[in-house]
């Protein structure tokens, strides 16, 4: 096994991490399509990503997919349908300095209700997110992304669904 790794932050920086300082964090992604719309979460400013997060011990990620969405979005989906998953060595450059080594899974969800809302954010959140929006599916190719991990691919994938 190789005694670093190369981690990048949002911005594309790369950083060398021994493997050892590495921490495992599953998390799971949202995909909800409305009216050719996509919803999803502005963060950094003019930035954009999934609604989505870790995983908590003892929950399936289809149920962290439901939960996150309602944290960061206000908005209620149910019926995860899996679309994929990536591997990402992301440094948190943001937020704690601390450097990750993540499976996350996509899935497309069905609206069920809500209204936009900022109420779900922790602290953490509230520094660097602001209220989601839904995307044009027409602009998709030109957002910035807040991620490691290109996810429009999977955007594309859910409104074919």
């Amino acid at each position: 096994m190789k005694a670093t790794v190369t981690c990048l932050d949002i911005d594309g920086n790369e950083y060398e991490i021994p493997v050892n300082k590495l921490q495992w964090r599953p998390s799971a992604y949202g995909v909800i399509i409305k009216d050719g719309k996509v919803l999803l979460s502005k963060q950094f400013g003019s930035k954009y990503d999934l609604p989505g997060g870790g995983v908590d011990l003892g929950e399936l990620p289809e149920n962290t997919t439901i939960r996150e969405v309602k944290e960061e979005t206000g908005i209620d989906v149910v019926s995860p349908k899996f679309l994929g998953l990536e591997n990402s060595f992301f440094h948190a450059k943001h937020a704690s300095e601390n450097s990750y080594q993540s499976i996350l899974i996509y899935y497309a969800c069905d609206l069920s209700g809500g209204e936009l809302s900022t109420d779900g954010f922790d602290e953490y959140e509230k520094a660097y997110a602001d209220m989601a929006e839904w995307v044009s599916l027409d602009t998709i190719d030109t957002i910035e992304i807040a991620s490691t991990v290109d996810f429009r691919p999977y955007i594309k994938q859910a409104a074919q669904l």
